[in-house]
Protein backbone atom coordinates (compact mmCIF):
# COMPACT_ATOMS: atom_id res chain seq x y z
CA UNK A 1 0.00 0.00 0.00
CA UNK A 2 2.81 2.26 0.93
CA UNK A 3 4.45 1.72 -2.29
CA UNK A 4 1.04 2.14 -4.44
CA UNK A 5 0.66 5.43 -2.48
CA UNK A 6 4.51 6.61 -3.84
CA UNK A 7 3.70 6.03 -7.04
CA UNK A 8 0.44 7.52 -7.03
CA UNK A 9 2.64 10.95 -5.93
CA UNK A 10 5.13 10.80 -8.06
CA UNK A 11 2.59 10.46 -10.78
CA UNK A 12 0.46 13.84 -9.85
CA UNK A 13 3.92 15.35 -8.66
CA UNK A 14 5.19 15.10 -12.38
CA UNK A 15 1.59 15.82 -14.27
CA UNK A 16 1.67 19.26 -12.41
CA UNK A 17 5.40 19.46 -13.85
CA UNK A 18 4.75 19.03 -17.31
CA UNK A 19 1.47 21.23 -17.25
CA UNK A 20 3.81 23.95 -15.46
CA UNK A 21 6.41 23.64 -17.90
CA UNK A 22 3.38 23.76 -21.43
CA UNK A 23 1.78 26.42 -19.51
CA UNK A 24 5.15 28.20 -19.57
CA UNK A 25 6.34 27.32 -23.36
CA UNK A 26 2.88 28.99 -24.15
CA UNK A 27 2.80 31.69 -22.80
CA UNK A 28 6.61 32.22 -24.13
CA UNK A 29 5.23 31.09 -28.17
CA UNK A 30 2.30 34.00 -27.50
CA UNK A 31 4.79 36.40 -27.05
CA UNK A 32 8.12 35.28 -29.87
CA UNK A 33 5.69 33.96 -32.05
CA UNK A 34 3.58 34.10 -34.71
CA UNK A 35 0.19 31.82 -35.24
CA UNK A 36 -0.38 30.31 -37.98
CA UNK A 37 -3.74 32.55 -39.05
CA UNK A 38 -1.43 35.53 -38.39
CA UNK A 39 0.93 34.24 -41.09
CA UNK A 40 -1.45 33.29 -43.38
CA UNK A 41 -3.44 36.74 -42.73
CA UNK A 42 0.24 38.74 -43.26
CA UNK A 43 0.38 36.85 -46.44
CA UNK A 44 -2.51 37.96 -48.33
CA UNK A 45 -2.10 40.98 -47.67
CA UNK A 46 1.13 41.45 -49.44
CA UNK A 47 0.36 39.34 -52.24
CA UNK A 48 -0.44 41.42 -55.08
CA UNK A 49 -1.71 39.38 -58.10
CA UNK A 50 0.30 39.54 -61.42
CA UNK A 51 -0.38 38.63 -64.72
CA UNK A 52 1.26 36.08 -67.01
CA UNK A 53 3.63 38.99 -68.86
CA UNK A 54 4.75 40.23 -65.27
CA UNK A 55 5.13 36.53 -63.73
CA UNK A 56 7.61 35.92 -66.83
CA UNK A 57 9.45 39.55 -67.03
CA UNK A 58 9.75 38.87 -62.74
CA UNK A 59 10.99 35.22 -63.65
CA UNK A 60 13.50 36.84 -66.30
CA UNK A 61 14.89 39.41 -63.33
CA UNK A 62 15.82 36.20 -61.45
CA UNK A 63 17.82 34.64 -64.32
CA UNK A 64 21.75 34.79 -65.14
CA UNK A 65 21.14 35.97 -68.60
CA UNK A 66 19.38 38.92 -67.25
CA UNK A 67 22.53 39.67 -64.92
CA UNK A 68 24.76 39.73 -67.58
CA UNK A 69 22.72 41.66 -70.28
CA UNK A 70 21.73 44.38 -67.42
CA UNK A 71 24.88 44.84 -64.89
CA UNK A 72 24.30 46.84 -62.13
CA UNK A 73 25.79 48.76 -59.93
CA UNK A 74 27.12 48.24 -56.49
CA UNK A 75 27.04 44.24 -57.48
CA UNK A 76 29.89 42.63 -55.60
CA UNK A 77 31.58 39.25 -55.92
CA UNK A 78 31.67 36.73 -53.81
CA UNK A 79 34.65 38.40 -51.58
CA UNK A 80 32.58 41.00 -51.08
CA UNK A 81 34.74 43.27 -53.84
CA UNK A 82 32.65 45.37 -55.85
CA UNK A 83 31.99 44.05 -59.41
CA UNK A 84 32.75 46.63 -62.53
CA UNK A 85 30.05 46.49 -64.98
CA UNK A 86 32.14 44.97 -67.89
CA UNK A 87 33.30 42.53 -65.57
CA UNK A 88 29.42 41.20 -64.96
CA UNK A 89 28.92 41.46 -68.74
CA UNK A 90 30.98 40.87 -71.43
CA UNK A 91 34.14 40.18 -68.79
CA UNK A 92 31.97 36.82 -67.80
CA UNK A 93 31.74 35.95 -71.27
CA UNK A 94 35.36 36.34 -72.25
CA UNK A 95 35.77 34.23 -69.41
CA UNK A 96 33.37 31.55 -70.83
CA UNK A 97 35.12 31.36 -74.15
CA UNK A 98 38.38 31.22 -72.44
CA UNK A 99 37.04 28.44 -70.23
CA UNK A 100 36.08 26.48 -73.39
CA UNK A 101 39.64 26.99 -74.42
CA UNK A 102 40.83 25.66 -71.53
CA UNK A 103 38.41 22.55 -72.06
CA UNK A 104 39.17 22.10 -75.34
CA UNK A 105 43.16 21.75 -74.93
CA UNK A 106 42.30 19.27 -71.45
CA UNK A 107 40.11 16.86 -73.89
CA UNK A 108 40.83 17.20 -77.41
CA UNK A 109 44.96 17.95 -76.82
CA UNK A 110 45.48 15.78 -73.79
CA UNK A 111 47.55 19.42 -72.08
CA UNK A 112 47.26 18.13 -68.36
CA UNK A 113 44.01 17.02 -68.34
CA UNK A 114 43.99 16.04 -64.58
CA UNK A 115 44.37 19.14 -63.10
CA UNK A 116 43.14 21.74 -65.92
CA UNK A 117 39.93 20.15 -66.44
CA UNK A 118 38.64 21.02 -63.03
CA UNK A 119 40.78 24.27 -62.96
CA UNK A 120 38.47 24.82 -65.84
CA UNK A 121 35.41 23.72 -64.56
CA UNK A 122 35.70 25.50 -61.40
CA UNK A 123 36.40 28.96 -63.31
CA UNK A 124 33.52 27.96 -65.49
CA UNK A 125 31.30 27.70 -62.01
CA UNK A 126 32.77 30.53 -60.47
CA UNK A 127 31.52 33.11 -63.15
CA UNK A 128 27.99 32.20 -63.05
CA UNK A 129 25.97 35.34 -62.14
CA UNK A 130 24.03 35.34 -59.24
CA UNK A 131 24.53 32.10 -57.48
CA UNK A 132 27.67 33.60 -55.19
CA UNK A 133 29.61 30.20 -55.52
CA UNK A 134 32.65 31.51 -54.50
CA UNK A 135 31.67 33.39 -51.25
CA UNK A 136 32.69 32.31 -47.98
CA UNK A 137 29.38 29.60 -48.19
CA UNK A 138 29.46 28.90 -51.39
CA UNK A 139 30.81 25.35 -52.78
CA UNK A 140 33.81 26.61 -54.02
CA UNK A 141 34.71 29.40 -51.10
CA UNK A 142 34.28 26.21 -48.71
CA UNK A 143 36.83 24.33 -51.03
CA UNK A 144 39.37 27.10 -51.46
CA UNK A 145 39.44 28.05 -47.57
CA UNK A 146 40.00 24.59 -47.05
CA UNK A 147 42.83 23.90 -48.65
CA UNK A 148 44.19 26.97 -50.88
CA UNK A 149 44.23 29.40 -48.64
CA UNK A 150 46.29 27.68 -46.10
CA UNK A 151 48.58 25.33 -48.74
CA UNK A 152 47.18 22.51 -47.79
CA UNK A 153 46.18 20.76 -51.05
CA UNK A 154 49.27 21.29 -52.46
CA UNK A 155 51.55 19.40 -49.90
CA UNK A 156 49.03 16.79 -50.26
CA UNK A 157 49.48 16.72 -54.23
CA UNK A 158 53.38 16.80 -53.27
CA UNK A 159 52.89 13.32 -50.45
CA UNK A 160 51.96 11.86 -53.49
CA UNK A 161 53.83 12.69 -56.11
CA UNK A 162 56.68 11.54 -53.47
CA UNK A 163 55.26 8.14 -52.95
CA UNK A 164 55.01 8.33 -57.06
CA UNK A 165 59.16 9.26 -57.62
CA UNK A 166 61.69 7.40 -57.85
CA UNK A 167 65.44 9.03 -57.15
CA UNK A 168 67.29 5.44 -58.01
CA UNK A 169 68.40 7.11 -61.50
CA UNK A 170 69.75 10.41 -59.60
CA UNK A 171 71.39 8.45 -56.76
CA UNK A 172 72.81 5.91 -59.54
CA UNK A 173 74.54 9.38 -61.08
CA UNK A 174 74.53 12.39 -58.47
CA UNK A 175 76.38 15.03 -60.84
CA UNK A 176 72.91 14.97 -62.57
CA UNK A 177 71.63 16.96 -59.58
CA UNK A 178 73.92 19.73 -60.67
CA UNK A 179 71.24 19.93 -63.91
CA UNK A 180 68.37 20.29 -62.06
CA UNK A 181 70.27 23.27 -59.74
CA UNK A 182 70.53 24.85 -63.10
CA UNK A 183 67.27 24.93 -64.46
CA UNK A 184 66.07 26.92 -61.43
CA UNK A 185 67.90 30.01 -62.82
CA UNK A 186 64.72 30.24 -64.89
CA UNK A 187 63.07 30.83 -61.58
CA UNK A 188 65.55 33.66 -60.09
CA UNK A 189 66.14 35.25 -63.10
CA UNK A 190 62.93 35.79 -64.04
CA UNK A 191 62.18 37.42 -60.80
CA UNK A 192 64.99 39.99 -61.11
CA UNK A 193 63.91 40.66 -65.22
CA UNK A 194 60.19 41.05 -63.35
CA UNK A 195 61.10 43.31 -60.77
CA UNK A 196 63.18 45.46 -63.43
CA UNK A 197 60.52 45.42 -66.06
CA UNK A 198 58.15 46.79 -63.24
CA UNK A 199 60.76 49.51 -61.30
CA UNK A 200 62.49 51.11 -64.78
CA UNK A 201 59.79 50.29 -67.60
CA UNK A 202 56.30 50.85 -66.32
CA UNK A 203 55.00 47.94 -68.87
CA UNK A 204 53.86 45.94 -65.69
CA UNK A 205 52.98 46.71 -61.94
CA UNK A 206 54.09 43.76 -60.08
CA UNK A 207 55.15 44.06 -56.67
CA UNK A 208 57.75 41.93 -55.32
CA UNK A 209 56.36 39.38 -53.98
CA UNK A 210 53.92 39.11 -56.92
CA UNK A 211 57.13 38.97 -59.33
CA UNK A 212 58.51 36.18 -56.51
CA UNK A 213 55.36 33.94 -57.19
CA UNK A 214 55.19 34.40 -60.82
CA UNK A 215 58.67 33.50 -61.07
CA UNK A 216 58.49 29.96 -59.48
CA UNK A 217 56.58 29.48 -63.09
CA UNK A 218 59.92 28.34 -64.43
CA UNK A 219 60.41 25.73 -61.94
CA UNK A 220 57.35 24.07 -64.35
CA UNK A 221 55.73 22.50 -60.90
CA UNK A 222 52.22 23.68 -60.76
CA UNK A 223 51.91 22.13 -56.88
CA UNK A 224 54.91 24.67 -55.89
CA UNK A 225 53.54 27.59 -58.26
CA UNK A 226 50.50 27.24 -56.58
CA UNK A 227 51.75 26.89 -52.91
CA UNK A 228 53.35 30.11 -53.23
CA UNK A 229 51.30 32.17 -55.12
CA UNK A 230 48.48 31.36 -52.01
CA UNK A 231 51.57 32.66 -49.28
CA UNK A 232 53.16 35.91 -51.43
CA UNK A 233 50.38 36.78 -54.16
CA UNK A 234 47.09 34.87 -53.21
CA UNK A 235 45.27 37.38 -56.03
CA UNK A 236 46.84 36.18 -58.75
CA UNK A 237 46.59 32.22 -57.99
CA UNK A 238 44.37 31.49 -60.88
CA UNK A 239 46.67 33.41 -63.44
CA UNK A 240 49.88 31.72 -62.00
CA UNK A 241 48.03 28.36 -61.49
CA UNK A 242 46.72 28.05 -65.32
CA UNK A 243 50.19 29.43 -66.46
CA UNK A 244 51.99 26.98 -64.99
CA UNK A 245 49.86 23.87 -65.70
CA UNK A 246 49.63 25.43 -69.20
CA UNK A 247 53.35 24.97 -69.55
CA UNK A 248 53.89 22.03 -67.97
CA UNK A 249 51.03 20.45 -70.81
CA UNK A 250 53.30 22.34 -73.35
CA UNK A 251 56.80 20.64 -72.87
CA UNK A 252 56.76 19.02 -76.24
CA UNK A 253 56.28 21.84 -77.96
CA UNK A 254 58.42 24.38 -75.84
CA UNK A 255 61.11 22.59 -74.98
CA UNK A 256 62.62 21.06 -78.60
CA UNK A 257 63.40 24.19 -80.34
CA UNK A 258 65.39 25.27 -77.36
CA UNK A 259 67.30 22.51 -77.42
CA UNK A 260 67.67 21.88 -80.72
CA UNK A 261 68.61 25.38 -80.82
CA UNK A 262 71.74 24.93 -77.97
CA UNK A 263 73.11 21.91 -79.43
CA UNK A 264 74.93 20.26 -82.26
CA UNK A 265 73.79 17.60 -84.09
CA UNK A 266 77.04 15.43 -82.45
CA UNK A 267 75.91 16.23 -79.15
CA UNK A 268 72.19 14.98 -79.79
CA UNK A 269 73.81 11.39 -80.62
CA UNK A 270 75.94 11.33 -77.50
CA UNK A 271 75.16 7.57 -75.91
CA UNK A 272 75.38 7.92 -72.34
CA UNK A 273 76.40 4.64 -70.33
CA UNK A 274 74.22 2.82 -68.24
CA UNK A 275 73.71 3.52 -64.60
CA UNK A 276 74.72 1.07 -61.36
CA UNK A 277 72.14 -0.47 -59.87
CA UNK A 278 71.46 1.38 -56.93
CA UNK A 279 70.62 -0.61 -53.28
CA UNK A 280 67.02 -0.37 -51.53
CA UNK A 281 68.71 1.26 -48.39
CA UNK A 282 70.25 4.14 -50.38
CA UNK A 283 66.63 4.80 -51.63
CA UNK A 284 65.61 4.72 -48.25
CA UNK A 285 67.62 6.58 -46.58
CA UNK A 286 67.74 9.53 -49.08
CA UNK A 287 65.03 11.15 -47.81
CA UNK A 288 65.53 11.22 -44.58
CA UNK A 289 69.07 12.97 -45.76
CA UNK A 290 66.77 15.62 -47.60
CA UNK A 291 64.88 16.68 -44.72
CA UNK A 292 67.46 16.60 -42.18
CA UNK A 293 69.40 18.63 -44.45
CA UNK A 294 66.72 21.32 -45.00
CA UNK A 295 65.88 20.89 -41.32
CA UNK A 296 69.24 22.35 -40.75
CA UNK A 297 69.59 25.00 -43.85
CA UNK A 298 66.36 25.68 -44.93
CA UNK A 299 63.62 24.99 -43.07
CA UNK A 300 61.28 27.13 -44.75
CA UNK A 301 61.09 24.67 -47.42
CA UNK A 302 60.05 21.89 -44.95
CA UNK A 303 56.57 21.93 -45.75
CA UNK A 304 56.68 21.06 -49.03
CA UNK A 305 60.25 18.61 -48.75
CA UNK A 306 58.73 16.83 -45.78
CA UNK A 307 55.55 16.21 -47.55
CA UNK A 308 57.64 14.82 -50.93
CA UNK A 309 59.94 12.96 -48.47
CA UNK A 310 57.46 11.01 -46.32
CA UNK A 311 55.24 9.76 -49.64
CA UNK A 312 58.76 8.85 -51.22
CA UNK A 313 59.76 6.90 -47.57
CA UNK A 314 56.57 5.55 -47.22
CA UNK A 315 56.99 3.66 -51.02
CA UNK A 316 60.59 3.03 -50.16
CA UNK A 317 60.18 1.52 -46.98
CA UNK A 318 58.26 -1.78 -48.59
CA UNK A 319 56.27 -1.85 -45.01
CA UNK A 320 53.46 -0.07 -45.89
CA UNK A 321 52.18 -0.77 -49.06
CA UNK A 322 48.46 0.66 -48.70
CA UNK A 323 49.53 4.12 -47.47
CA UNK A 324 51.71 4.00 -50.27
CA UNK A 325 49.12 3.15 -53.01
CA UNK A 326 46.37 5.17 -51.21
CA UNK A 327 48.73 8.38 -51.55
CA UNK A 328 49.40 7.54 -55.07
CA UNK A 329 46.18 6.62 -56.22
CA UNK A 330 43.18 7.71 -53.86
CA UNK A 331 44.36 10.35 -51.69
CA UNK A 332 45.74 12.69 -54.21
CA UNK A 333 42.71 11.96 -57.24
CA UNK A 334 40.43 13.29 -54.74
CA UNK A 335 43.15 16.36 -53.59
CA UNK A 336 43.42 16.84 -57.42
CA UNK A 337 39.72 17.50 -57.69
CA UNK A 338 39.26 19.73 -54.93
CA UNK A 339 42.45 21.77 -56.04
CA UNK A 340 41.32 22.51 -59.08
CA UNK A 341 37.58 24.27 -57.90
CA UNK A 342 39.73 25.74 -55.67
CA UNK A 343 41.85 27.08 -57.62
CA UNK A 344 39.12 27.66 -60.62
CA UNK A 345 37.40 29.74 -58.09
CA UNK A 346 39.96 32.40 -58.98
CA UNK A 347 39.16 32.30 -62.34
CA UNK A 348 36.59 34.86 -62.20
CA UNK A 349 36.20 37.76 -64.84
CA UNK A 350 37.15 40.50 -62.35
CA UNK A 351 40.32 39.15 -61.27
CA UNK A 352 41.76 37.48 -64.33
CA UNK A 353 40.85 40.01 -67.05
CA UNK A 354 43.59 42.44 -66.12
CA UNK A 355 46.60 43.57 -67.84
CA UNK A 356 48.71 41.49 -64.87
CA UNK A 357 47.47 38.51 -66.48
CA UNK A 358 49.18 38.68 -70.16
CA UNK A 359 52.23 39.71 -68.35
CA UNK A 360 52.08 36.66 -66.01
CA UNK A 361 51.65 34.76 -68.94
CA UNK A 362 54.84 36.30 -70.77
CA UNK A 363 57.07 35.98 -67.62
CA UNK A 364 56.30 32.67 -67.06
CA UNK A 365 57.00 31.41 -70.37
CA UNK A 366 60.60 33.41 -70.73
CA UNK A 367 61.19 31.84 -67.22
CA UNK A 368 60.48 28.22 -68.49
CA UNK A 369 62.34 28.83 -71.48
CA UNK A 370 65.58 30.35 -69.85
CA UNK A 371 64.82 27.41 -66.94
CA UNK A 372 65.45 24.81 -69.96
CA UNK A 373 68.33 26.82 -71.54
CA UNK A 374 70.43 26.95 -68.64
CA UNK A 375 69.84 22.83 -68.29
CA UNK A 376 71.20 21.76 -71.58
CA UNK A 377 73.99 24.69 -71.03
CA UNK A 378 74.85 23.48 -68.01
CA UNK A 379 75.11 19.80 -69.41
CA UNK A 380 77.07 21.10 -72.32
CA UNK A 381 79.67 22.23 -69.63
CA UNK A 382 79.69 18.97 -67.95
CA UNK A 383 80.28 17.06 -71.26
CA UNK A 384 82.89 19.18 -71.19
CA UNK A 385 84.95 18.12 -68.34
CA UNK A 386 83.62 14.63 -67.42
CA UNK A 387 85.21 11.54 -68.01
CA UNK A 388 82.19 9.50 -69.22
CA UNK A 389 79.71 11.58 -71.97
CA UNK A 390 76.59 13.76 -71.15
CA UNK A 391 74.15 14.22 -73.65
CA UNK A 392 73.51 17.81 -73.03
CA UNK A 393 69.49 16.86 -74.13
CA UNK A 394 69.23 15.90 -70.36
CA UNK A 395 69.87 18.84 -68.62
CA UNK A 396 66.19 20.25 -69.93
CA UNK A 397 64.68 17.48 -67.67
CA UNK A 398 66.25 19.61 -64.68
CA UNK A 399 62.63 21.67 -65.00
CA UNK A 400 59.97 18.97 -62.73
CA UNK A 401 57.60 18.52 -65.41
CA UNK A 402 57.84 14.95 -63.97
CA UNK A 403 57.88 12.45 -66.25
CA UNK A 404 56.87 14.94 -69.31
CA UNK A 405 60.83 16.64 -69.57
CA UNK A 406 62.26 13.62 -68.91
CA UNK A 407 60.67 12.02 -72.08
CA UNK A 408 61.12 15.44 -74.17
CA UNK A 409 64.77 14.62 -73.63
CA UNK A 410 64.59 11.06 -74.73
CA UNK A 411 62.17 11.54 -77.71
CA UNK A 412 64.80 14.42 -79.28
CA UNK A 413 67.62 12.01 -78.45
CA UNK A 414 65.84 9.48 -79.90
CA UNK A 415 65.09 11.31 -83.29
CA UNK A 416 69.01 12.28 -83.19
CA UNK A 417 70.10 8.56 -83.14
CA UNK A 418 67.47 5.98 -83.28
CA UNK A 419 67.79 3.55 -80.63
CA UNK A 420 69.29 5.81 -77.97
CA UNK A 421 67.05 6.11 -74.61
CA UNK A 422 68.21 8.50 -72.78
CA UNK A 423 64.94 8.50 -70.45
CA UNK A 424 66.23 6.62 -67.23
CA UNK A 425 69.28 9.29 -67.85
CA UNK A 426 67.21 12.23 -67.60
CA UNK A 427 64.95 11.25 -64.83
CA UNK A 428 68.02 11.75 -62.80
CA UNK A 429 68.23 15.43 -63.17
CA UNK A 430 64.29 15.91 -63.18
CA UNK A 431 63.44 14.85 -60.02
CA UNK A 432 66.78 16.98 -58.66
CA UNK A 433 64.49 19.47 -60.24
CA UNK A 434 61.51 18.61 -57.98
CA UNK A 435 63.78 19.14 -55.14
CA UNK A 436 65.35 22.17 -56.77
CA UNK A 437 61.80 23.61 -57.14
CA UNK A 438 60.75 23.13 -53.60
CA UNK A 439 64.25 24.91 -52.36
CA UNK A 440 63.62 27.70 -54.14
CA UNK A 441 60.25 27.95 -52.97
CA UNK A 442 61.56 27.88 -49.87
CA UNK A 443 64.09 30.53 -50.25
CA UNK A 444 61.77 32.55 -51.56
CA UNK A 445 59.44 32.74 -48.32
CA UNK A 446 62.30 33.22 -46.24
CA UNK A 447 63.36 35.81 -48.21
CA UNK A 448 59.67 37.82 -47.77
CA UNK A 449 58.90 36.97 -44.33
Amino acid sequence: MKIKHLLLSIFFAFSLFTAHASAGEGAAGTHEFKTQKQLIAEEKANYHPKSVTELIVSFFHTTGLDAIINPKEGVKNGQGKEMSKFAQSWGRVIMFLIIFVLFYLAIAKGFEPLLLLPIAFGGLLANIPIANMSGPHGMLGIIYNMGIANEFFPLLIFMGVGAMTDFGPLLANPKTALLGGAAQFGIFGSLVGAAALSQYTGMVDFTLQQSAAISIIGGADGPTSIFIASALAPEMLGAIAVAAYSYMALVPVIQPPIMKALTTEEERKIVMKTSRKVHKLEKLVFPVVVIMMIALVLPDAAPLMGAFAFGNFAKESGVVDRLSNEMQNSLINVVTIFLGFGVGMTLQADKFLVAETLGIMVIGLLAFAAGTAAGVLMAKIMNKFSDEPINPLIGSAGVSAVPMAARVSSKVGSDAKPGNILLMHAMGPNVAGVIGSAVAAGVLLSIFK
